[in-house]
């Protein structure tokens, strides 16, 4: 006979309930008990204490001490990580499990968290130095940098088939696309992709490399590519064509360039020819300054309104779409006053050198490297004439040459070979603006939210991996931006934008929801308002305690804040 002691509380009529001490055993076929004692004399607490013990459990007195032995940033993590399963990275990156895949996962969780080397991004994953439970929930100990390394070369293996993945998600036939390309600088120059070339740093004594990047109208980022750093724009843009068509399958497309990108030269040889494949772009000063020479576009169309669509026998069968913006034409007007005054001034420093007393200036060469370097970095060359003599220095400022760009200040022209019935001028104007998408893009990767530069990497294929690794980092940054709108800065009433906005030509302009919001810097639920880095700032301060309480040992989370439990919901995200 096997006994089960356990405690029963009896029914005592309109007594206080009895509290038992019972044992139970089998007989047979038949449960039998009887009581051992009762404890309906005793207080609850020890009531409780029978019964914990009854079930197995150990006590622990109440003088133990309770200690946290270690403490992990934890509600960031869980954030990231809830993105990503929720967005299907894994079966994005590979349909199999592999030590490389859950590497990548790693590393792309940690571009998000806190950028840095593979080498610290190493130490951080591991049990014994980890900056965050990021190693603990991937199930990751031990890593160090040679793994992800490693896993470098498994992702650049991968690239066509996760962008293919991509597209097949975010895009189908007829849709708008968006591309354009910025560089990033290098240090060293063991690559061959690193070479100097027209510089978006500001670091233009650094070798760099040229990136390209495709995005939705949205700005979500579908495909990347990386170019030698003195590759010019419009050579990248063949690139892109072949993943559209070829890799992507799409036989209906309107690509979206800059005037840099889609050139004149570029429609003709690897746009026209393409069926199915419409752009939109822009015209460059001297091609708009042409259509006003020539009469084909007048000043005075925009006396009534700020856009006007016209055609031009320099450009058949396009649509021409004039757009003019007072407020960017007094900016304009501003930074050319700016810049004709800091030119001036320099230039007067130089012919002052030239007629001073003591050690003057001489010698044309001398004094020509000098009024270069002033006209280049003020890029007003074309407003001054100026004669140089090997004694002597005169200038003065073009007055036809500022009159006739001023005359143009704040007028661009669209060019598209969109039918009217496919899109309208203001869809169109519309979708050129979209462009500021890719660039938000860039200054997401370039900034210290991903770090996307400086590269150190020496392999090409590397090179391409770690771009990539930061651009897949933004598809996650982008989902949870958009998911986490309410807690951040950015517009969540688009229509109420819309309608302060006076025409698509005029600056976007807020909705009064957003202006209020960002006056009172707190949303209408009193939650303070957030950039998207001090969110996950704030996320990270939920951590994952490590507790000793006596000889036990076990986890436990810190509760969360309300507005961490209202940013985990609005990702879809349980702890």
């Amino acid at each position: 006979m096997l006994a089960a002691m356990y405690i029963e509380t009896v029914p005592n009529r309109s007594s206080p309930p009895a509290i038992l001490l019972r044992e139970s055993w089998r007989d047979g076929t038949q449960t039998r008990k009887r009581t051992l004692a009762n404890l309906s004399h005793l207080p609850p607490a020890a009531i409780d204490a029978v019964r914990r013990i009854l079930r197995g459990e150990a006590l622990i007195s109440a003088d133990a001490q309770l200690t946290i032995e270690r403490s992990w940033p934890h509600g960031h993590v869980a954030a990231v990580l809830g993105t990503m399963r929720r967005l299907g990275l894994e079966t994005l990156l590979g349909s199999r499990p592999t030590p490389e895949r859950a590497h990548v996962l790693a590393m792309l969780a940690a571009r998000i968290l806190a950028p840095a080397s593979k080498l610290a991004t190493a130490r951080g994953l591991d049990a014994a130095t980890a900056a965050s439970t990021l190693g603990q929930e991937l199930g990751l100990e031990d890593v160090d940098a040679d793994a992800l390394y490693a896993a470098l070369d498994w992702l650049a293996a991968r690239q066509a088939p996760i962008e293919t993945k991509l597209a097949a998600r975010q895009l189908t036939d007829g849709t708008l696309l968006l591309y354009d390309v910025t560089s990033s600088y290098f240090e060293g120059h063991s690559s061959p992709l690193a070479k100097l070339g027209h510089n978006r740093d500001e670091t233009g004594w650094q070798p760099q490399i040229v990136i390209g990047l495709l995005c939705t109208a949205e700005g979500c980022p579908v495909a990347v590519e990386v170019f030698p750093g003195n590759t010019s724009d419009p050579k990248t843009l063949a690139s892109a064509l072949t993943k559209v068509r070829d890799r992507f399958r799409l036989t209906r497309v309107v690509l979206v360039g800059d005037r840099g990108l889609v050139t004149t030269a570029r429609i003709t040889e690897d746009l026209r020819p393409v069926e199915g494949l419409a752009w939109i772009t822009a015209l460059r000063a001297p091609a708009i300054r042409a259509l006003v020479e020539q009469g084909a576009l007048q000043l005075s169309l925009f006396d009534q309104h700020d856009l006007a669509e016209l055609t031009a026998e320099a450009y058949p069968d396009e649509r021409l779409i004039a757009c003019r913006n007072p407020l960017l034409a007094e900016e304009r007007a501003r930074k050319r006053a700016e810049l004709l005054d800091a030119t001036e001034r320099s230039l007067a420093a130089i012919a002052a050198a030239t007629r001073r007393a003591r050690r003057p200036l001489r010698d044309a060469a001398r004094i020509g490297v000098r009024v270069g370097r002033v006209l280049g970095r003020f890029k007003m060359a074309k407003h001054f004439l100026y004669t140089i003599t090997d004694d002597a220095f005169t200038y003065a400022r073009n007055a036809a040459t500022i009159e006739a760009e001023a005359a143009l200040d704040g007028l661009y022209v669209i060019r598209t070979s969109v039918p009217a019935d496919t899109l309208d001028a203001t869809a169109v104007v519309g979708a050129y603006k979209d462009l500021s998408q890719v660039e938000r893009a860039f200054r997401t990767l370039k900034s210290h939210d991903l770090d996307v530069r400086p590269i150190y990497h020496r392999k090409d294929e590397r090179i391409r991996a770690h771009v990539l690794l930061c651009v897949l980092a933004y598809y996650v940054v982008w989902h949870m931006q958009r998911a986490l709108a309410p807690l951040l800065f950015a517009d969540t009433d688009p229509v109420g934008a819309a309608a302060q906005r006076r025409s698509i030509v005029a600056p976007a302009e807020r909705s009064p929801a957003a202006r209020r919001k960002v006056a009172r810097r707190t949303t209408d639920d009193d939650f303070p308002v957030h950039s998207f880095r001090t969110l996950l700032n704030d996320l990270a301060t939920l951590t994952r305690n490590q507790v000793r309480l006596g000889e036990a040992r076990f986890a436990q989370l810190t509760t969360p804040t309300p507005l961490q439990a209202h940013a985990l919901a609005l990702l879809d995200v349980r702890l």
